[in-house]
């Protein structure tokens, strides 16, 4: 059984990402926790009655957030069928919010967290101070972000953007495997780099462990060489018509090359295609 978290502001990105969950996972059984994370205003808060506001805060942030979790739910029975696979729970709460994901994802045992982004406009330039990006970069648990204009369809190629510089233990790789395996999906290893250079050994041999790990899957490698390592893959995601990438966050510069670069709003695959972030667990 799986453990998904699914913060939603109510939006209609976060419904987004929340419809792509349920159909992503429909044939595993999974518990679905639907967070919102209220932000009480600092005035609010260090005004003088503050002590005396319980039932205020109650009133004020906490009832109307149970309320429109609730309309989620009765959004989600209207939209899909029965699955007795699937429960789901709900689940208001306080705190800054990078605090309060770590928390629950300690407590509800989290296997992955599902969020919208919007795409470019979510992502464009510093992404630091979004949520999904904080949440990406911060939070040690296996992410999934859904830009606005994602479609849940069938997972047919997986792109794997890696500059090799470092291997990849099993605990990491096994929900990109738990992926590719369920979909019965090829994986595209794609080294991307600036210039034309042979790999060192280092690089070798870790590109010789993920052919190793990956070699009862349809898995193939590519090598391009561009200036620009966000427009190689974007090249790539058109030509392979890629459903899904994915990266390892630990390999930090070249996360950020790829998804924090300062244009990321002419990069269409940012608006459309899953990011899933894979994370060493605590």
């Amino acid at each position: 059984m799986k453990n998904i978290l699914l913060p939603t502001d109510f939006s209609e990105n976060s419904w987004n990402a929340i419809k792509y969950a349920i159909c992503f996972f429909e044939k595993e059984t999974c518990n679905f926790y639907l967070l919102h994370i209220n932000r009480y205003s600092d005035n609010f808060i260090d005004g003088p009655s503050f002590i005396a506001t319980e039932d205020v805060l109650e009133d004020v942030y906490t009832k109307p957030s149970k309320q429109q979790l609730r309309k989620v739910l009765k959004r989600i029975s209207d939209h899909f069928p029965a699955n007795k696979n699937h429960r789901f729970y709900t689940f208001s709460d306080s705190d800054f919010f990078i605090e309060s994901i770590r928390r629950n994802v300690v407590e509800k045992n989290i296997d992955m967290i599902v969020m919208g982004t919007k795409g470019a406009s979510g992502l464009k330039k510093n992404i630091v101070g979004s949520n999904t990006g904080d949440v990406i970069t911060k939070v040690k648990c296996t992410t999934l972000a859904i830009p606005d204009k994602a479609q849940c369809t069938q997972i047919k190629e997986v792109a794997f953007p890696t500059d090799f510089s470092m291997n990849y233990d099993i605990q990491i790789l096994q929900p990109l495997s738990d992926i590719i395996d369920n979909n019965d999906a090829a994986l595209r290893i794609l080294h991307v780099s600036r210039k034309k250079t042979d790999l060192n050994s280092e690089q070798k041999r870790n590109s010789e462990l993920l052919d190793d790990y990956f070699n009862q899957m349809e898995h193939s490698f590519h090598y391009l060489t561009n200036k620009k390592i966000e427009d190689a893959i974007q090249c790539f995601v058109e030509s392979r018509n890629v459903d899904m990438i994915c990266m390892v966050a630990k390999n930090l510069n070249y996360f950020q090359q790829i998804l924090f670069h300062s244009k990321v709003e002419e990069i269409s695959y940012q608006t459309e295609i899953p990011f899933l972030v894979l994370h060493e667990k605590n």
